[in-house]
């Protein structure tokens, strides 16, 4: 189905009706240090409604049994629910078969799985992988590691001072040893929206296969993997509203076949004997053991909570969140947003000064205000960038205008403390 025709996202032209989706979020009723929580840490995890807190407990209250091989009645409630959440991921990310949705813990566990299983057996000494420089530390240790083990080098494509993608030199890299290339869709660090769609018509154009980490695009953005002609997708519930401990790994079917299964057991296997083993079809085959099946289901109700608002619409609170933070913190002395790029999303990272990260958000955390600062697990980019680490305020559906308000105020009041 074509993902402009799939009803999953409301026009963007109807407002976010802010305080009823607040009212859906109980954390956001917590008090920290005597005052009203302004939680701007949402590309580390977004908070969850409570439509997907019940779902996940509504599995152990009501449908609580292992999927798959039980012939009583529980066991197939919750095989219906768990492979309907398959189901709703695939519509979620226009997919061409549920069978193409493998759940993982989340997007560590999903690269992991494509190099060991897929990249690894195929590389040799002299073979080239290339990663971007805005990547999360997930999306390069793995093919460190591969590398590592098969002699291959790992070719990194650079940003500019702003933070935006080089696709110049991305392009310049790719050749006849290239044999992956693994970019981020949305930096956690920067916000940056790396150009994937070019990204992939290019690797693909030297039969180089693309694989995508879409940990922070997909809570943003619209995601149609057909669209874009990736050939994986990786992305964790938790940034999404969802559940932590369960993840998607999108593959093409031909790529999933041909990915060696990194462990054994449960339900990959369709025959066993001492001698040999036959494993599954997918996408059993890539699911060992018992799954986290209370964590699929409460994601497949998080994609139901998110498609009921409509992305478009999340995506133009978010961008309205950013244009209205971005130009408030303009005027206060010694800040400087550091990731510029023209195509961003709901992510502002700052320094203030010389005044360490972390004593920002201790000072902002005592005023109420949750934002993350440090590194950000993306130490090589605030390496390119000649910092230790930056403060990151990051913006999601039920983030208000009065919460920039309190960053602002946060922000003076760190300021005014190390400049009295």
């Amino acid at each position: 189905m074509n993902s402009q025709t799939e009803p999953r996202c409301a026009s963007a032209a109807v407002p976010l009706e802010i305080a009823a989706a607040r009212a859906d979020f109980p954390i956001l009723r917590t008090r920290i240090h005597g005052k009203p929580l302004i939680y701007l840490d949402n590309a580390a995890t977004t908070q969850k409604p409570e439509a997907v807190i019940e779902a996940e407990a509504e599995y152990y209250r009501c449908i609580n049994a292992n999927i798959h091989r039980g012939v009583h009645a529980l066991s197939q409630r919750a095989t219906d629910a768990y492979e309907g959440a398959r189901h709703k991921v695939r519509r979620f990310i226009n997919a061409g078969a549920d069978a193409e949705i493998i759940f993982v813990r989340g997007t560590t566990e999903a690269i992991n799985l494509v190099a060991q299983g897929f990249a690894q057996p195929r590389l040799r000494a002299g073979d080239e992988i290339v990663v971007s420089a805005l990547e999360h530390h997930s999306n390069i240790v793995p093919w460190q590691m591969a590398c590592r083990s098969t002699g291959a080098v790992l070719r990194v494509a650079p940003v500019d001072d702003t933070g935006a993608f080089d696709l110049d030199a991305f392009a310049a890299l790719l050749n006849g040893r290239t044999r992956l290339v693994a970019v981020t869709h949305l930096s956690n660090a920067l916000g940056t929206i790396a150009p994937v769609r070019r990204i992939v018509e290019l690797a693909h154009a030297h039969d180089v296969p693309v694989l995508l980490d879409g940990a922070q695009a997909v809570t943003h953005l619209p995601v149609d993997v057909r669209a874009l002609d990736c050939d994986f997708y990786a992305f964790s519930a938790h940034k999404l509203y969802g559940p932590t401990g369960i993840g998607v790994l999108y593959g093409k079917t031909r790529h999933l076949e041909e990915i060696t299964p990194c462990q054994g057991g449960g339900d990959m296997i369709r025959s066993v004997s001492f001698e040999t083993t036959e494993f599954n079809e997918l996408p059993c085959r890539l699911e060992a053991g018992t799954p986290h099946i209370a964590g699929a289901i409460a994601l497949g109700a998080a994609l139901d909570y998110v498609s009921a608002i409509g992305l478009d619409r999340i995506a133009a609170h978010e961008h309205a969140l950013l244009r209205y933070a971005t130009q408030a913190v303009a005027d206060i002395p010694g800040l400087t947003v550091v990731g510029t790029a023209a195509d961003k999303a709901g992510i502002l990272s700052f320094t203030l000064d010389d005044i360490h990260p972390h004593d920002i958000g201790t000072i902002l955390d005592d005023c109420g205000v949750a934002i993350r600062a440090g590194h950000h697990c993306a130490m090589p980019l605030m390496s390119r960038l000649g910092l230790a680490g930056t403060a990151r305020a990051s913006f999601a559906l039920y983030n208000t205008i009065e919460d920039i308000d309190g960053l602002v105020a946060g922000i003076r009041r760190v300021r005014a403390m190390f400049w009295s």
